[in-house]
C-alpha cells in the first residue's frame, strides 16, 4: 500500500463510524480503564502546529493512598520520519534529523516533559535491510562521548528532562565493534548508562545481524530522578521473558524503541507493551518510527519477495500502556508526532498489591525448569499412552 493511502490512525476511524454513545464503551473493551486527555499548555501545541507534528496527551491516575503522596511523571514519545532521502551525505542527514526532532523535543520541554524517548536508530534512515556496510556504519557514534550524547546532554541539562537516546554505537574502546544502543541520560545532562539489545530478528527483510549482534549488557535498570527507567528495544518485545528481568529488577517504566513495518508486525503492535505492562506491573511505552524509507540499490530477503528498495510502511501507532490493563491511543499512522502521558507511579504498587502476580509467579519453579531445558540432556517432560 503506498504512503498516500496509508490509514492514518484507528482512532479516528473508530470516532467516525461508531455512534457516540456507544463509542465509550467500544474503547473501553479495547484500551481498558479510560485514560483522559491531559490539557497542554498553548506554547506546546502551538510548536506542533507550526511545524506540523501531531501532539496528543493522556493522564493515566492511580489510587489515592494514605501514605505516600501521588509519584506524577510526564512521559514523551517521539515518532518521525527521517529529513533528507537516504543517498543524501551521512553528516546532512544526521543533522537534518537532529533538527527535526529538536522541534518536538521543544514542544516537550514546553508540555513540562520529565522523560523523552526517542525510536529505535534515531539518527539515521533504518538502513539494515541493505545488508549494505556504507555508508550505514558511518552513521554509529559513541554512546558516551558521540556528537548526538554531547548534544542531548545540553538539552537534558537545559530542560532538567531525562533523555533515552536509541543510537547505533561505534564501541572505540573494544575494537570498533557496532551496536544497537540505547543511552540514557539523567536530568542533569550526566549519562547514566547504556543498554544494548537483547534480541536480533532474522526474519523478512531485518537483516540486522549483518552490522551487530545480540547485547552484552543484561536487563540493566536506569534509576533516574524521576523513576527507574529501563529499555527493551525493538525485537525484545516478542520475547517474554526479556520484558520480564527488567521488572524482576525494579523498572517502573520500560521503553520499547521500535522501528517495525505494518506486513510484518502490526497486528502484535498494540497487544505486546500493554501485556507486558498487565505481567510486569510497570508502564510500558512503545515507540515506532513512520513513514517509508527508499533506498538507492534494490534488495533481496530470505521470502521470495521480489527485489525492493524499500523496507515497507512504518506505521508509528506509538503509545502507552499500564500495569492496570489500560492504554492511551496512539499516535499517527502516518505523521510525525509527540506522545505524551501524565503517569502516576504510585500505580505499580497498587496493581501488585491486587494481583499477586509478583507474589505468585514461582521464580524458583521456572529457573529450575529452564536450567533442565538448556542443558544437552534435556528430555522434554511430555506423558505419553504406554
Amino acid at each position: 500500500m503506498a504512503a498516500a493511502q496509508q490509514l492514518e490512525s484507528i482512532d479516528k476511524v473508530l470516532e467516525e463510524h461508531i455512534p457516540a454513545e456507544k463509542l465509550a464503551e467500544v474503547k473501553r473493551l479495547l484500551y481498558g480503564p479510560e485514560t483522559p486527555a491531559l490539557d497542554l499548555p498553548e506554547a506546546a501545541t502551538r510548536i506542533a502546529a507550526e511545524k506540523d507534528f501531531e501532539i496528543r496527551a493522556f493522564k493515566i491516575p492511580a489510587g489515592r493512598e494514605e501514605i505516600r503522596s501521588p509519584r506524577l511523571v510526564r512521559v514523551g514519545l517521539i515518532q518521525n520520519k527521517i529529513v533528507l532521502p537516504t543517498d543524501a551525505p551521512v553528516l546532512a542527514q544526521i543533522e537534518a534529523i537532529h533538527g527535526r526532532v529538536r522541534e518536538m523535543a521543544e514542544a516537550a520541554a514546553a508540555a513540562g516533559v520529565n522523560i523523552l524517548c526517542f525510536q529505535e536508530a534515531w539518527t539515521m534512515p533504518f538502513a539494515f535491510c541493505t545488508r549494505e556496510k556504507e555508508p550505514w556504519c558511518e552513521f554509529a557514534e559513541s554512546a558516551e562521548h558521540g556528537k548526538t550524547t554531547k548534544m542531548l546532554q545540553q538539552w537534558a541539562k537545559q530542560w532538567g528532562m531525562v533523555i533515552v537516546s536509541p543510537i547505533l554505537e561505534r564501541d572505540e574502546e573494544h575494537q570498533d565493534i557496532i551496536a544497537n544502543t540505547a543511552v540514557v541520560i539523567d536530568a542533569d545532562g550526566a549519562v547514566l548508562g547504556k543498554h544494548r539489545k537483547n534480541h536480533i530478528p532474522r526474519v523478512g527483510d531485518f537483516n540486522e545481524s549483518t552490522y551487530y549482534m545480540e547485547g552484552n549488557t543484561g536487563h540493566p535498570v536506569f534509576e533516574t530522578k524521576f523513576g527507574r527507567v529501563a529499555i527493551n528495544i525493538c525485537y525484545g518485545r516478542h520475547h517474554p521473558f526479556n520484558w520480564a528481568m527488567f521488572g524482576i529488577n525494579g523498572a517502573e517504566i520500560v521503553f520499547n524503541p521500535s522501528a517495525t513495518v505494518g506486513a510484518l508486525s502490526e497486528p502484535m503492535w498494540p497487544i505486546e507493551a500493554r501485556n507486558a505492562a498487565i505481567a510486569n506491573s510497570y508502564f510500558a511505552c512503545g515507540i515506532n518510527r513512520v513513514g517509508t524509507e527508499v533506498f538507492p540499490h534494490e534488495f533481496t530477503s530470505a521470502n521470495k519477495q521480489p527485489a525492493h528498495k524499500d523496507f515497507g510502511h512504518f506505521y508509528g501507532s506509538s503509545y502507552v500502556a499500564a500495569p492496570n490493563g489500560s492504554r492511551t491511543p496512539g499516535l499517527s499512522r502516518t505523521r510525525d508526532g509527540l506522545h505524551i502521558t501524565e503517569l502516576d507511579l504510585n500505580m505499580c504498587r497498587q496493581v501488585r498489591d491486587k494481583w499477586g502476580f509478583q507474589m505468585t509467579q514461582r521464580l524458583d519453579l521456572y529457573a529450575s525448569s529452564l536450567t533442565n531445558a538448556v542443558s544437552p540432556t534435556f528430555e522434554r517432560q511430555i506423558i505419553r499412552h504406554k
